[in-house]
């Protein structure tokens, strides 16, 4: 399995970006519960193959209301809107894609994370989207090879069923200069959700998932300070410190999806040179 170890990145997202990209004003805890009209017949004649074909669609048919503004930031955003990083025009870069993956639990909306191993010899015990590089059988990296990379590599890590999730939108290729990796977040909202845990403990501590009402909170959000002056925005969330590429790409989407509430970015974690 590859890794985009992107969380060593003292992000790169612009916390001060251009507004103009938001997209409905909605509430995300208010999202209704209702039947899956997408769920897998069992026994259809190859289901396997089936949704295997399906995974790869991006649609926004069939999603609960209160993901109607990410969907909708998804289509409007621009790349400088994410981050003032963006992929070389020489093409040049390590290709890779994560999984931005929206369910509903016990408390409403909620977006799924993993935490590395603490054994790791880098980004030890740093939260993350399930992701990593695209292989060669993902497929051409223009299309649809982000997609398939980000649902095989989520279900490597997480044992996530990816025919329960429906892809939705792509957000704008990102760059990480420090490790030459470009980016691709795909959205997910996770229609039929399926047992999830670590697949293997030498790679990953931990999976779990933070209610959107914690990420949108203003006494979970400060701002990571690393001892190189460079800072960007963090979440303390699930006993765990959300920093980096991971809490740059949540911080753009609570922006630009009108869920961002104001927080006191003078508040400070700071970080070590571990980090």
């Amino acid at each position: 399995m590859t890794h985009t170890h992107t969380e060593n990145t003292h992000t790169d997202m612009d916390t001060h970006a251009d507004t103009d990209a938001r997209g409905h004003q909605a509430d995300p805890r208010t999202g209704a519960h209702a039947a899956d009209p997408h769920a897998v017949d069992p026994c259809a004649a190859d289901p396997l193959a089936a949704v295997g074909r399906a995974a790869v669609d991006v649609t926004t048919a069939g999603l609960p209301a209160w993901l109607d503004p990410v969907a909708e930031a998804a289509r409007s955003v621009r790349p400088h809107q994410l981050s003032r990083f963006l992929p070389p025009e020489s093409g040049a870069g390590r290709q890779s894609a994560v999984l931005v993956l929206f369910g509903e639990g016990a408390r409403g909306p909620e977006l799924l994370l993993t935490e590395r191993s603490g054994t790791l010899r880098s980004h030890a015990g740093q939260p993350s989207f399930p992701g990593g590089s695209l292989d060669p059988e993902d497929g051409d990296q223009a299309t649809t090879g982000p997609l398939r990379a980000a649902l095989r590599e989520a279900e490597e890590e997480t044992g996530l069923d990816p025919r329960g999730v429906q892809l939705f939108g792509v957000l704008p290729r990102l760059y990480i200069p420090v490790s030459s990796f470009v980016v691709t977040p795909v959205l997910g909202w996770w229609r039929a959700p399926s047992p999830v845990g670590v697949v293997d403990p030498a790679e990953t501590a931990r999976v779990f998932t933070v209610p959107v009402a914690d990420l949108t909170d203003p006494a979970n959000r400060a701002m990571a300070v690393h001892p190189s002056g460079h800072s960007g925005p963090a979440f303390l969330v699930e006993s765990a410190l959300v920093w980096g590429f991971t809490a740059g790409v949540i911080d753009r989407i609570l922006h630009y999806a009108g869920w961002e509430c104001p927080w006191d970015r003078a508040r400070q974690v700071p970080l070590d040179w571990r980090a």
